[in-house]
């Protein structure tokens, strides 16, 4: 989770009732942590906000959100190489659940910022503590040392 996620978490919680951080295990991605890790760091930088939830997934996102009656999917998105991956999901969600797709601009000052990228800066000891909250920053250290 980077400052970037949770920004776009603290908007959408103005914006809805109630907003679920669905964490899902990625097959395209490689996670550095756990699923359960990740939701322990996302609940402890999200306790705040007493209308998000966070909640853990295997499988596609649209059938999460179609087993919890969920109509609307919040993404944030940096750049336009964002915009056009997640425009073509939010329309095969749309056309193969009716399920929205709401897309918010990153603030500017989170727009650089990719999971990747933190990743690999951590990987070789380079300082992100201003780029993700504090425990995911002594997380990631640890990981780090570990390898």
């Amino acid at each position: 989770m980077t400052f970037g996620h949770l920004d776009i978490i603290e908007r959408a919680s103005k914006h809805f009732d109630q907003v679920i951080v669905a964490v899902l295990e990625n097959r395209t991605k490689s996670s550095l942590f756990t699923v359960e890790e990740r939701i322990a760091q996302i609940s402890e930088n999200t306790k705040k906000f007493p209308n998000v939830v966070v909640a853990s997934w295997h499988g596609l996102l649209v059938d999460y959100c179609k087993t919890n009656k969920i109509k609307t999917i919040v993404k944030g998105l940096r750049a336009v190489t964002d915009f056009d991956y997640e425009l073509q999901m939010a329309q095969v969600n749309l056309q193969a659940a009716g399920i929205e797709t709401m897309f918010m601009a990153t603030a500017p000052s989170h727009s650089f910022l990719s999971s990747s990228l933190v990743k690999e800066l951590a990987h070789y000891g380079g300082d992100v503590s201003t780029m993700v909250p504090a425990n995911i920053d002594q997380a990631l250290r640890n990981a780090s040392k570990g390898k």
